[in-house]
Parts: structure tokens; sequence; C-alpha cells
């Protein structure tokens, strides 16, 4: 706790970038930002490693902030450069939520980095809504208002309720990687990752398959007209 602390202090947490990538065409359409440590003596550090000490401890809300500056800083540069309209996608947290603030935070960082609000998408879970899911809904359509995209992380490993679901206010569904790992190889797997893309788009929301690692992913993913990718095969 000791380290986190003063590795906010002293900028060791870095910001690397997965891209996502349309299922056909191979055009990167966004990028989700994802924050390491770099440990002076431990090296650089996954977010398994640090994420549930900092939700423990309450750091979380200083980390999401530091990452979403960061990216939306980062993504605006990308911009000016003439690379196109290139979305950053930032996870949240529960505790961001719980402090009530959230919108607030959301704007000065927009008007502090100069990134177009449409340019910016925020990932969160089913769980996460479901805590206070009047008051949280509420506060997404808040911040869709503003043109901020909201993706729906991880789907398929929470509640899943579909009741639920048509009230969220979100964008994007992002399929989890535990139904992708297997999906050349378990029929019930793809059986599940075909419904949640027909589903999905027959509620005028986008999917992207997370955790893709091979050109067999990929092709299966195409035929079932899956928009976007990500993982380590790109």
């Amino acid at each position: 706790e000791r380290d986190l602390r003063l590795a906010l202090e002293r900028d060791e947490l870095r910001v690397f970038y997965q891209p996502q990538v349309c299922s056909t065409s191979n055009r990167v359409l966004g990028l989700e930002a994802l924050v390491r440590w770099q440990h002076p003596t431990m090296g650089l550090l996954p977010p398994a490693d640090f994420i549930p000490l900092a939700e423990e401890t309450g750091l979380i809300s200083a980390i999401g902030e530091l990452v979403l500056e960061r990216s939306c800083r980062q993504a605006h540069q990308w911009h000016k450069q003439g690379l196109g309209d290139i979305c950053v996608s930032v996870n949240l947290s529960a505790h961001q939520f719980r402090k009530g603030n959230l919108a607030d935070v959301v704007d000065r960082i927009l008007a502090l980095t100069g990134l177009p609000a449409e340019l910016l998408e925020l990932e969160l879970t089913e769980s996460l809504i479901m805590e206070d899911m009047e008051q949280n809904i509420e506060l997404l359509q808040q911040l869709r208002t503003r043109g901020i995209e909201l993706a729906l992380d991880d789907f398929g490993t929470g509640y899943s309720s579909l009741s639920y679901l048509k009230r969220f206010p979100v964008d994007t569904l992002k399929i989890d990687r535990s139904f992708i790992m297997d999906l050349d190889k378990s029929p019930d797997d793809a059986a599940i990752t075909r419904a949640i893309i027909d589903m999905a788009h027959s509620l005028k929301m986008n999917v992207i398959a997370e955790g893709v690692e091979t050109e067999d992913h990929l092709s299966i993913l195409r035929d079932m007209h899956c928009d976007s990718i990500q993982g380590y095969l790109i």
C-alpha cells in the first residue's frame, strides 16, 4: 500500500493501449487503455497485482483519474497528428461511481485535454451498474447525452439479465474472453457467442470480442458478423 501511494507520487504508472480492430477491414477503430505499474524493484506489474489493493484502499479513484486523463491527452494528440477519429476506451471502477462526481470528473478532463467527447468510451460491468441501478442508469444517461460512448465489459460473466440489458444506455457489448478462448473447440462457447452477437445487433449495439488470439478465432467471429475484435492476435 505504501509503495502504491508512492507510485502515484513518483509517476510509476504506465498506460498501454490495446487496439480494437474491425473484423472485416482490419482498420483500427479504437484503443483500450490498460494500466501497468513500473515497480522500482519488481518490474512491470499487471493490473491483477495491484488493482484489488487499489480498490480496497480507495486509491483506485486517483489511479482511474490518472488513466482517464492520460488516455484522453494521448487520443487528442493522435487526433491532432491526423491519425483519424480513434476512440479511446477507459475502464471505470465501482469506487468512481460511488463517489458521485464522475460526470464532473469526465467533464473536467475532457476540457483539460481538449478531446472531443465522442472520441471517449467508458467501460463498465453489469455488476457495477447493478449496485445502485436506478442512480447509475441516470448517471450513464448523463454521460451519453454528452456524446460519450458506453461499453458493457465482460458481458456474459455477470448478471446477464436480458430484462435489465434493454434499460442500460450502452452502445457496445464486449464478449468476455472466457467465451472466445475455446471458440474453435467448444460448440457451447460458439453458440453463446453467436447468440450474444445476434442479440446485440437486434438491440442496435456494436459487439467487440475480447481475447482473440488465433486466426481461427478471427475467422469464426467474422462468419458470425462480430463487429470488432481485440486480443493478442493483434
